[in-house]
C-alpha cells in the first residue's frame, strides 16, 4: 500500500453573480485538488485557495508521502507539518497539507472499503447545516430569493447573511438588509450574520444590541479575529453568541482564540487547519472547554468528519461551495431539511467530474 505521488490540478470558476462580503470582494474561486493513489484506489482532497497551493503540493509535500504507507496518516501528517517550518505554517503551506490529509483519509476508507464517517466512527447520522450567503452586493430581491429556496424550499431552518458592508460604513443598510432577512424567513428560521471583522469593537455592540431585535442568534466575527480581546468584549456585552475561528490554520490558534474566551462556538475550516486529523483535535480540544463547534464553507469536505464530532454544532452550507462542489463531483449531498447525511459510498463518497470541469482547469 504504497503512495504514488500525488497529481495536483488547479480550477478557477467564475461566480454566479458580484460577490462581496464586509471586507472583500471577489468574482471567482479557485479550488485546488490533491489526488493520492495506491494500487486500484484514489483519494481526493480540496483546499480553496491561491493557485500557489497547487505548486506548494506538488513541489513540497508530494515527494514527502511518495512511497510511504497509505494507512499510516499519522506519521505522514506529522512529517508534511514538520517539513513546513521554514516556510511557515499559516496560509498557503497549511491549506496545501489540508488537502493531502483530506485525500489521505479518502484513500484509507477507499482501501478499507468504508465510508469515511463510518471509518472515524460517527456520533450522528445526520449532520445539521444552515445556508449560508447573503452577500453584501445582493439587492433585496436576489438577497429574498437565496434566503426563499433555503428556508421555504429546502427546509434548512437556519441562514446567514453578510453584513459590515464598507468596512462597517453602512451600517443602516446593513440593518435594512437584516429586517428583509427576517421577514422572508420568518419568525421561527435562525437568523445569522457575519461581518468579516469590519467593525470596531463598539461599533459591533452597537449593532449587535439592534441585531437582537430582529432575533439574530449568531454573529460572526464582528471584529477582526485577530482582536481576541475585541471578541470578548463584543461577546461579554451581547446576548447572542459571538463566533470565529475560520483563519485557524493550526492548534496553537484555536488554543489562544479559546483560552481568551473570545468566542460561544469555535468555527474550523478542515481545508486550512491542516485537513481531517486536525480538525478532530480542534474538536476535541474545543470540548475540552465545554464548547461547540461549527465548520467553515466546503461543506462535502467537512461533512463525515463533522458527522464523528459529538459537540458539533452544524456545518456551513456555503452557496460558492455548494455550487461549486456540486459542478465538480458526483455524489453530491442533499441539505433538503436542514440536514445532511454523509454514511453513504465508499470514503467522503464523492468523485471527481475530471472531463466535466475541464474548461475550469487552469493548471
Amino acid at each position: 500500500m504504497k503512495l504514488l505521488r500525488p497529481v495536483v490540478s488547479v480550477y478557477t470558476v467564475p461566480t454566479d453573480a458580484p460577490e462581496a462580503d464586509g471586507t472583500l470582494s471577489w468574482d471567482t474561486t479557485t479550488m485546488v485538488i490533491d489526488e493520492v493513489t495506491t494500487g486500484d484506489e484514489t483519494g481526493t482532497g480540496w483546499t480553496y485557495g491561491p493557485a500557489a497551493v497547487g505548486d506548494f503540493l506538488t513541489e513540497h509535500l508530494a515527494p514527502l508521502v511518495e512511497g510511504r504507507s497509505a494507512l499510516d496518516i499519522p506519521v505522514l501528517h506529522e512529517a508534511m507539518c514538520r517539513s513546513v517550518r521554514n516556510a511557515g505554517r499559516p496560509g498557503i503551506a497549511a491549506c496545501a497539507i489540508s488537502a493531502l490529509d483530506i485525500a489521505l483519509w479518502d484513500l484509507k476508507a477507499r482501501l478499507l472499503e468504508l465510508p469515511l464517517a463510518r471509518l472515524l466512527g460517527v456520533a450522528r447520522e445526520r449532520v445539521p447545516v444552515y445556508g449560508s450567503g447573503g452577500f453584501t452586493t445582493y439587492h433585496d430581491t436576489h438577497l429574498a430569493a437565496q434566503l426563499n429556496g433555503w428556508v421555504h424550499g429546502q427546509g434548512i431552518p437556519r441562514v446567514k447573511v453578510k453584513i459590515g458592508e464598507s468596512w462597517g460604513r453602512a451600517i443602516s443598510r446593513d440593518l435594512s438588509r437584516v429586517r428583509t432577512a427576517r421577514e422572508v424567513i420568518g419568525p421561527d428560521a435562525e437568523l445569522y450574520v457575519d461581518a468579516n471583522g469590519a467593525y470596531s469593537r463598539k461599533q459591533a455592540i452597537r449593532v449587535g444590541n439592534a441585531l437582537a431585535e430582529h432575533g439574530v442568534g449568531w454573529f460572526e466575527e464582528p471584529v477582526s479575529s485577530d482582536d481576541l480581546t475585541g471578541l470578548r468584549l463584543v461577546r461579554d456585552a451581547l446576548v447572542c453568541d459571538v463566533t470565529a475561528g475560520e483563519y485557524g490554520y493550526d492548534l496553537p490558534y484555536f488554543a489562544r482564540m479559546i483560552t481568551a474566551g473570545a468566542v460561544d462556538c469555535l468555527q474550523v475550516d478542515v481545508t486550512r487547519c491542516g485537513g481531517i486529523t486536525e480538525f478532530l483535535r480542534a474538536a476535541a480540544l474545543a470540548q475540552s472547554h465545554g464548547l461547540e463547534i461549527s465548520t467553515h464553507c466546503a461543506p462535502h469536505a467537512h461533512a463525515a468528519a463533522a458527522a464523528a464530532v459529538p459537540n458539533l454544532r452544524h456545518i456551513e452550507w456555503f452557496h460558492d461551495h455548494v455550487r461549486i462542489e456540486d459542478m465538480f463531483f458526483a455524489g453530491a449531498l442533499d441539505p433538503t431539511g436542514g440536514t445532511v447525511r454523509p454514511t453513504a459510498g465508499l470514503g467522503h463518497g464523492l468523485t471527481l467530474r475530471t472531463e466535466e470541469v475541464e474548461e475550469y482547469r487552469v493548471a
